[in-house]
């Protein structure tokens, strides 16, 4: 188990009758980029608490780095850097007084606060209280945080909550360097899903707290369910007659046609139904990317 980061057995929290983990079993390799997804309420951030040995289980087992994490376990947690939820910070205190407490804790060397700062581009606001920065900069702060010890493994709820786009791409990349220059473990939430995408080596999806399936980058690309999409003056005839040609895997949403085995036969397509008097409106081949397929496996909104 020594390229596990991340390995939890049976993992289950019960509050009363509300079940919000059951018997969740993960395994996360050591390097990776790990995104763990699904709805609000689904229990990813009741699972990062147990991770964290914030929330005790109710049945199951949690090892984190080689580590049993049981109530008393602490020693391991200095080898990572985490942000659950809502980033917080000490509200008079400075940026840099708050990452210096931080270094404090966590024994880093006295230069890893002026690191932090550059890293996470906090020079203008070095010196400001805390209570009084932007969100997005009270979330680059708390990400400077859990980056200044220079941990192994980094879990992290939302991380870029807060942020404009372009300091969304700029976390992006900074764990991406973390990743495969550092050898740093990632293990993150998020509900932007065309970042994960970019980002993710591997994705698991929970739903009402199961996790109902994982995959590598290699099977999201080949789950991106190609289809011809298009619109004509008459769906419901388009579709007899695309049937009536031999297209068999059809889908009518929101006004405009799937056809789901017509990749590569767009011709033809258009042929029936212009052939047949229709006006075609549109007709394009799409994929179906990261948060369409993320929709169609929970049957509600990305979250």
């Amino acid at each position: 188990m020594n390229d596990l980061a991340i390995r939890t057995h049976s993992l289950s929290k019960r509050y009363g009758d509300v079940r919000a983990v059951e018997t969740l079993d993960l395994n996360v390799r050591r390097g990776e980029i790990y995104a763990f997804l699904g709805r609000n309420g689904a229990g990813k951030t009741t699972t990062i608490r147990m991770l964290l040995g914030l929330v005790r289980p109710t049945r199951g087992e949690v090892e984190v780095l080689g580590r049993r994490i049981i109530p008393g376990e602490s020693s391991v947690f200095r080898r990572v850097g985490y942000l659950v939820e809502t980033a917080t910070a000490y509200p008079n205190l400075t940026v840099e007084e708050n990452l210096d407490i931080q270094r404090r804790l966590t024994s880093a060397p006295k230069s890893a606060v002026s690191d932090s700062i550059d890293r996470l581009r906090l020079g203008p606001y070095a010196r400001k209280r805390a209570g009084r920065l932007s969100l997005g900069n009270l979330q680059r702060l708390a990400l400077a945080r859990a980056l200044l010890h220079a941990p192994e493994l980094l879990i992290l709820d939302e991380p870029a909550n807060g942020l404009d786009p372009a300091g969304i791409v700029e976390i992006r990349d900074l764990l991406q360097t973390l990743s495969t220059r550092g050898g740093a473990t990632v293990f993150l939430s998020s509900h932007i899903l065309a970042e994960v995408a970019h980002l993710a080596d591997r994705i698991g999806i929970i739903h009402e707290g199961r996790l109902c399936e994982e995959l590598d980058r290699a099977e999201l690309l080949a789950k991106e369910n190609p289809s011809v999409e298009l619109v004509s003056s008459d769906n419901d005839r388009a579709t007899a007659l695309l049937e009536a040609a031999g297209f068999a895997r059809i889908e009518a949403k929101d006004g405009l046609l799937r056809i789901f085995d017509a990749p590569g036969r767009e011709a033809e397509v258009a042929r029936t139904i212009v052939g047949a008097g229709l006006d075609l409106f549109s007709l394009a081949t799409v994929k179906e990317d990261l948060e369409s397929y993320f929709l169609r496996r929970t049957g509600g909104l990305a979250s």
